[in-house]
């Protein structure tokens, strides 16, 4: 997960009243207790579910889920979805604006993210990535051939893997271009046959009298600062997903016109949810 996009204008500064502490008091310990203390029990049930089925993750997932839907009921941000989610074996792409996005994709579908290996030592985040399955990449071309067999072997497993193709976050308000380097892989000669490909939008709307880009993390903004933003507003907005239709790998052409086909598909879901609001 990279943040080095830059919008136009840099984001309002954090002002919070005393009440505004209460609630992030109040909200983060929930949070804490049930992140944390949920990460304890998957990291248990993990000495279970690995030497019985190895890649395969029966379990875990659901309480990563169950983590997730209910940060959002803890945070006081409603959670919409439509669509069918993806029954076919392969990743799933979307739009990324916010490391609230980890929260809502994880909130209803059963999936493992793919991310830059440094995250694999952010404080905190980096823990949570590692026990959940997360795969981490490197830009490094001489482990290239590395990471196409775990690309392999985990989307071989059936697991649903999802990565952010614009390759940093935004403000919210857009949908930048698909980088199609990650969608390489799924193009390997025992894949491409098997493999889909589904494209999911995601918007943030703000509370009411908010800026539109209020759940936005992009550029040099401070996590800890963020997530107290968050925590400490009196009103909160929602998310809605849309889970559009899953492409066949083999039937898109090659990794620049399925890149290009999922950005479309994803800024045209991305600006309908967004013109919903606004007509409102």
């Amino acid at each position: 997960m990279s943040v080095s996009w830059q919008s136009d204008t840099p984001p309002e500064a954090v002002r919070v009243s005393g009440y505004g502490w209460l609630r992030v008091a109040v909200k983060g310990a929930a949070l804490a207790v049930l992140v944390f203390g949920c990460l304890a029990l998957l990291l248990v049930l993990r000495l279970i579910e690995r030497p019985l089925f190895g890649l395969q993750r029966p379990v875990t997932p659901f309480l990563t889920m169950f983590v997730c839907r209910n940060a959002f009921r803890i945070m006081g941000i409603g959670f919409q979805t439509r669509g069918e989610i993806m029954r076919h074996p392969g990743v799933v792409v979307a739009n990324h604006s916010s490391w609230l996005d980890i929260f809502a994709l994880n909130a209803r579908k059963r999936i493992y993210f793919v991310s830059k290996s440094e995250v694999a030592n952010w404080p905190g985040i980096g823990w949570l990535a590692r026990a959940t399955g997360t795969v981490f990449i490197t830009r490094d071309p001489r482990q290239a051939a590395e990471q196409k067999q775990v690309f392999s072997d985990r989307l071989t497993a059936g697991h649903k893997l999802l990565f952010f193709p614009e390759g940093t976050s935004t403000d919210g308000q857009r949908v930048l271009a698909f980088k199609p380097t990650l969608f390489a892989s799924l193009f390997e000669a025992e894949l491409r046959e098997i493999l889909y490909v589904q494209p999911v939008s995601v918007v943030f709307h703000a509370p009411e009298g908010a800026e539109p880009r209020f759940y936005g993390w992009w550029g040099d903004m401070d996590f800890g600062g963020h997530l107290v933003k968050i925590l400490s507003a009196s009103r909160q907005g929602r998310v809605e997903i849309t889970y559009h239709a899953p492409i066949k790998v083999s039937e898109a052409g090659d990794r620049k016109a399925l890149a290009a086909t999922c950005q479309q598909i994803v800024a045209a879901g991305h600006a309908a949810l967004r013109h919903k609001e606004v007509g409102k």
